[in-house]
């Protein structure tokens, strides 16, 4: 009869070798002690259909069926059971069990040793066979449960973003569900996308993360927005090093203190961003321009500014227009210095002088009068921070 036979008087034995076996691996694997997260009976009862299968096979020339080892795999990645200890606990329960049929094949006098040898090699091909399907089950299921987690911490981010949390999701519970601190201070960035789906911000939260700052991004066709919590100490200057050291184009927010600011700051975020000068890399945090407050405050009045100011230059073909407005643009950034405008717009200074020329007779403006030139500055900023 041989090993059949061990099989068919262990299988006779299988509540014993159930309890024996999950004693055994809750003694040998740690999160396997744990009866909240794996009660004593479930795992008794994998244990026992589990050794089933097994002994069936040596039994009865079974097939083996490796669905039990997949359902396994998958309810410990559920239950956040890490996959080393999951593997160990199979191991474990494989050496017990043939333990038992070596000691059962020592009143089986017909046993050879040829066949226990023979035995021993299929056992331990089959722990492959079960390990592989286990291991297999169990990173399907936590790649199913991180892209939940990715799509449910993605829904929570934008419901913060735009003010719309459900009714029965408070914004501290969805900080606490995307692991930010349920108090301030925090602050917005915005970031420009260079091409649709390209991060400007690369591993940003992760680099945060390590330095002990909590944050939460989104990416979007035009921007890449985050929500960063600034209640760690030194959490300002290694954000502002992270951002720098990605070379994008950035508009950082105002600190606020109440999750329910969120909307709020990202808009003030998008305005610092579009006031943001050149078109190279740079930060520029929205309290460092308080004219941009005053234009996110009153965005009707600063329309009126536009067209009161410089209305007569919109007014102008697309190619002129442009012309005469980056030429403002930058005469105002190079401190009133035609000269310097000009080696930033290539062209020669009389250049510059003669577009400026053009704006204070179609304005009637002079860009000697300090009360014209903030009537024009201002309004050439609202012109780049409002939407159209």
């Amino acid at each position: 009869m041989g090993l059949p036979q061990v099989g068919a008087a262990l299988r006779t034995r299988l509540p014993e070798l159930g309890e024996r076996m999950t004693e055994r691996i809750r003694a040998e694997v740690e999160s396997y002690a744990d009866d909240a997260l794996i009660p004593f009976a479930s795992l008794r009862d994998s244990c026992e259909d589990n050794a089933d299968l097994l002994l069936g096979r040596f039994a009865f020339g079974a097939e083996p069926d490796v669905g039990a080892a997949r359902q396994t795999g998958r309810l410990r990645a559920e239950q956040g059971v890490p996959l080393a200890d999951t593997l160990h606990a199979y191991r474990v329960g494989f050496e017990l069990l043939w333990s038992e049929m070596v000691d059962e094949a020592h009143r089986h006098p017909d046993v050879t040793d040829a066949e226990l040898v023979a035995g021993s090699s299929e056992i331990w091909a089959l722990f492959g066979r079960y390990a592989e399907a286990v291991a297999a089950a169990y990173r399907e299921a936590s790649a199913e449960l991180a892209l939940q987690r990715e799509a449910r911490r993605s829904a929570l981010a934008e419901a913060l973003f735009t003010g719309a949390l459900a009714d029965r999701t408070t914004p501290w519970e969805a900080a606490r569900q995307l692991g930010l601190p349920e108090r301030g201070p925090y602050a917005v960035v915005a970031a420009t996308v260079p091409d649709p789906g390209q991060e400007p911000l690369p591993g940003i939260e992760s680099a945060l993360r390590r330095s002990g700052v909590a944050s939460v991004w989104r990416l979007l066709p035009d921007q890449q927005i985050g929500l960063v919590s600034l209640a760690h100490r030194d959490a300002e200057p290694v954000s502002l090093r992270a951002l720098r050291r990605r070379r994008a184009r950035v508009g950082i927010s105002p600190r606020f203190d109440s999750l329910r600011e969120t909307p709020q700051a990202l808009r003030f975020a998008r305005l610092a961003l579009a006031g943001l000068p050149g078109d190279g890399p740079g930060i520029t945090l929205f309290d460092d321009s308080p004219l941009a407050m005053l234009v996110a405050a009153a965005p009707a009045e600063a329309s009126r500014l536009v067209e009161v100011a410089l209305g007569p230059v919109l007014r102008l073909p697309e190619a002129e227009r442009a012309r005469l407005l980056r030429t403002l643009a930058y005469w105002f950034t190079a401190g009133g210095v035609a000269a310097e405008a000009a080696d930033r717009l290539f062209v020669h200074p009389n250049t510059v002088r003669y577009r400026l020329r053009r704006i204070e007779e179609l304005t009637g403006r002079s860009l000697t009068d300090p009360t014209a030139l903030a009537d024009l500055g201002g309004a050439l900023y609202a012109l780049r921070l409002l939407p159209s």
